[in-house]
């Protein structure tokens, strides 16, 4: 019988790509279906729209570069999700393992989250870099979401300070809880949809004179879990229902004086699907809904934002609305006659189809959620970020989470006028929550 053969691809030291041949029992490359969100990423993708996410984390000391980057690969190997470059096929872009080696981790020296391009980086699709006592995880969302990134920087940090203080522990596996499942947890749980669940008329957007070309408005507000909690107590809402209502109210208020709008302020949530599905996927597994708030007066309290806002939330955040929301989506996938067309058309259809829906939403406010970290590693660590890239259309961006009894809620920007951030973190005060801001220093307005 013939000996089958594996084709391993290497660059060399001049970056000229050469073929090798080892024989099939050595080694086989494997490759991976990309999940049914993950096929648009790499069609609208782009220097102005990077796709692009950070979670970042804060020690109590110095990051020491070559022990990160002896950290990072180490433990890269051992994540499938991430050892992956992405190729072009005939019908799907679609995943392949990446046999070189880990991305170089630098110090960083530009604004966050900027495009990544495979072929500056070994042809991996994220990047490890850090600044003083801050290691950033910055990844394109077409390999997993902030829950898959989590999972990763952990990991990361865990090893890395095992390397910085022996004495934590010997051991280089990973944490028990930590997931390598690669299952497409949508295809999973699909079930036969008719008609779409989300929202496609125009929504309010917020314009103004651009930062220059290139640069990001970074902003944090800092604030006590604690404290948060009781101000919602007294709402009767959820943290997630008052920050997109106080978020909605600044954007009435401020960038639209409290006048009049025929398109509804509406801002975008992810809503993480593990836990409605029981899966433990590190793959991208989440959808989006939106709150509503139509400004069609002008004397609007925050109190009536905040009702409209919650009611406008709750009435999606059940399991079955839930699933028919990603089933239109994996139907659309699964339609015999669309996968039968080649790649470069369905690239245009997706990206025409992308355009028409992306006005749909005002902003987008991600919440990560309280990060769990064991209590060997605590001492060590400080605090936790994250933030989302700018999208067409959507100027200002949040992301949230928290770490302890702080959470961090941090915007990203690309417009001069700050009044809509401004107006966010005064509403807080207002309503008795102390707040210390950090910025990265972009701020012209």
């Amino acid at each position: 019988m013939r000996k089958k053969t594996a084709l391993i691809d290497n660059m060399s030291p001049e970056g000229e790509e050469k073929r090798t041949v080892m024989p099939a029992h050595r080694r086989e490359i494997r490759w991976d279906k990309l999940d049914n969100t993950a096929h648009l990423f790499p069609v609208i993708a782009g220097e102005q729209m990077t796709n692009v996410y950070r979670i970042s984390v804060t020690l109590s000391e110095l990051v020491e570069p070559d022990l990160l980057q002896k950290a990072l690969d180490i433990v890269l190997p051992k994540f499938d999700v991430f050892n992956v470059r992405i190729r072009k096929g005939v019908f799907w872009h679609y995943f392949e393992e990446n046999g070189k080696r880990a991305p170089v981790v630098h110090e960083e020296s530009t604004f966050p989250c900027q495009f990544i391009r495979p072929n500056k980086n070994n042809s991996y699709l994220f990047r490890v870099t850090y600044f003083k006592y801050r290691i950033n995880l910055e990844v394109f969302h077409v390999l997993t979401d902030g829950m898959g990134g989590l999972n990763f920087l952990r990991e990361l940090t865990y090893q890395y300070l095992r390397l910085l203080h022996p004495e934590l522990n010997t051991c280089d596996n990973l944490h028990a809880d930590t997931s390598l499942n690669r299952e497409d947890s949508f295809m999973k749980n699909y079930r036969r949809s008719a008609a779409k669940h989300y929202k496609t008329e125009p929504a309010y957007l917020i314009k103004g004179n651009r930062l220059n070309s290139g640069e990001v408005g970074v902003m944090h507000g800092y604030m006590k879990t604690p404290q948060l909690k009781e101000v919602c107590r007294q709402y009767g809402c959820s943290i997630n229902e008052y920050l997109v209502a106080a978020y909605t109210w600044s954007v009435y208020s401020e960038h639209l004086n409290r006048s009049v709008t025929k398109a509804p302020i509406r801002v975008a949530v992810p809503v993480n699907l593990r836990p409605y599905f029981n899966s433990i996927t590190t793959k991208n597994f989440f959808v989006m809904i939106s709150s509503e708030f139509r400004a069609d007066r002008e004397d609007y309290t925050f109190e009536e934002v905040l009702i409209k806002v919650r009611e406008s939330l709750k009435q999606q955040m059940d399991r079955e609305h839930l699933e028919n929301i990603f089933s239109y989506n994996v139907s659309n996938q699964r339609n015999l006659l669309l996968r039968a067309l080649p790649l470069p058309l369905k690239n245009l259809g997706m990206r025409f189809v992308y355009l028409k829906s992306a006005r749909a939403n005002t902003s987008t406010m991600t919440n990560i959620g309280k990060i769990e970290i064991d209590d060997i590693y605590k001492p060590y660590i400080d605090q936790f970020h994250a933030y989302i890239s700018i999208s067409k259309g959507q100027h200002i961006r949040c992301t949230v989470c928290s770490y302890e009894d702080t959470l961090v809620f941090t915007f990203a920007y690309d417009l001069v006028d700050m009044s809509v951030q401004r107006g966010f973190f005064r509403k807080l005060t207002e309503d008795g929550i102390g707040v210390e801001i950090e910025s990265n220093g972009v701020n012209y307005g």
